[in-house]
């Protein structure tokens, strides 16, 4: 018999809650990421519970049990219970008696085994009773011993009812899978890829993003790419190519950079504005992401041997992220190089050092506002505009050292 044991097992706000669910012939277990990740040793964020009771008796008995409850999915025989500050979300057996590829009507039962067999992976679908106490019904504790990531029963079943699967195959085998995929997973997955274009871009960005967030999504992406995949939700990588992405995160852990979904992002993309500008509308990117792409795809690349004077000129010219990001992937670059081309190490030391200077670079405050120069007599309009651009430069070009003083006098002899 398989047992797990962790701290958040034990809480008492869980503990009550099972118990309470698990009344009167009733049973409630705790299913899902939190089983899997604990057998893993893996960290665990959210804990989810199965239980044998209708929506509302669930409700029921949690209120009775002085829980707070929302119900965030009550058709699909979801609510979220809430107590001491910690969120369970409850959902009731289940079985999908209708589907379409994106959403499933259900059906409310009492068999834990049809509910197992209507999760995705069989790692997915193991059960813990209150006491830690395995059951697993589809084979996943072998699954998770040996790495494999399969699909339960019929793989082009599963994807069928919910075309993300095809996605979440690849995500969860980024991070949990060894060796090679499933053949049978892999063979639905590029049978039915197109299914995806079915499916909102949130989600499949949502999806995407916690794939690219793996410690090691290179082996991932290269089945996506082999099975077409990628080409779906990223028709940009096809001509591109994906070589860099297992050097960057081959230099990722030699150098010791925080792993960043969105410059593993850039690494399969061409820097091109109006390329980018596509992307981040069709995968309905937020603001910030959109810009980070943005200015990746408008910074210029320094040359490796750039002076230090001439390189902050630069920084406070275009910003430092988006050249970073163009050091990041020089220096990947190089390092892939190294052994046919001599110069690239003198490159790797060059990129390294500027690498070095805009990670620590703080944009200085030029010293001189419109204000200053109203205070110098000169009337609104464009002129101090102008004027103001004009000692920004000269400043710039000083190296950031021409003292405010000098600027106002720059200026008034200029009015």
């Amino acid at each position: 018999m398989t047992r797990i044991e962790a701290a958040w097992l034990e809480d008492p706000s869980l503990q009550k809650l099972l118990a309470a669910l698990s009344e009167g012939g009733e049973e409630a277990r705790i299913a899902g990421g939190a089983v899997r990740n604990a057998l893993l040793g893996e960290p665990v964020a959210d804990v989810d519970v199965a239980t044998t009771t209708v929506p509302d008796e669930t409700i029921r008995r949690a209120k009775a049990a002085g829980f707070r409850v929302v119900p965030t999915g009550y058709e699909h025989g979801t609510v979220t219970v809430i107590d001491a500050g910690k969120a369970y979300e409850v959902t009731t057996l289940r079985a999908d008696v209708e589907t379409d590829g994106r959403r499933a009507k259900v059906q409310f039962g009492r068999d834990w085994a049809a509910d197992a067999a209507r999760r995705d992976f069989t790692i997915n679908a193991i059960y813990a009773r209150a006491d830690g106490e395995i059951v697993d019904l589809v084979g996943g504790l072998q699954d998770i011993e040996t790495g494999t990531l399969r699909f339960i029963g019929d793989a082009e079943k599963r994807i069928a009812e919910d075309y993300l699967r095809i996605l979440r195959f690849f995500r969860f085998y980024a991070w949990y899978g060894r060796g090679r995929p499933d053949p049978q997973g892999l063979k639905a997955c590029a049978k039915l890829r197109d299914g995806m274009k079915k499916l909102s871009a949130e989600r499949v960005w949502a999806e995407l993003k916690k794939l690219l967030s793996a410690p090691d999504s290179s082996r991932a992406l290269l089945w996506m790419r082999q099975t077409g995949v990628l080409t779906v939700i990223l028709p940009e990588t096809e001509k591109w190519g994906i070589d860099t992405i297992h050097g960057l995160i081959d230099t990722e852990r030699a150098l010791g950079w925080t792993p960043d979904a969105m410059l593993r992002l850039a690494a399969m993309i061409p820097p091109d504005v109006e390329r980018v500008r596509e992307l981040a509308k069709r995968l309905r990117l937020s603001n910030q992401e959109a810009a980070r792409l943005e200015m990746w795809a408008t910074a210029p690349e320094p040359p490796h041997d750039m002076g230090e004077g001439e390189f902050r000129k630069l920084l406070y010219r275009e910003g430092a992220e988006g050249i970073i990001w163009r050091l990041k992937l020089a220096i990947v670059a190089c390092r892939s190089r190294a052994a046919d081309e001599g110069k690239a190490l003198e490159k790797f030391a060059g990129f390294q050092r500027l690498l070095s200077i805009a990670n620590s670079w703080r944009k200085p405050q030029f010293p001189v506002s419109g204000k200053d120069l109203l205070a110098l007599g000169f009337e609104p309009g464009v002129t101090i505009g102008q004027t103001l651009a004009d000692l920004e430069r000269k400043w710039v070009e000083s190296g950031f050292s021409l003292p405010r003083e000098k600027l106002l006098e720059m200026a008034a002899a200029a009015r």
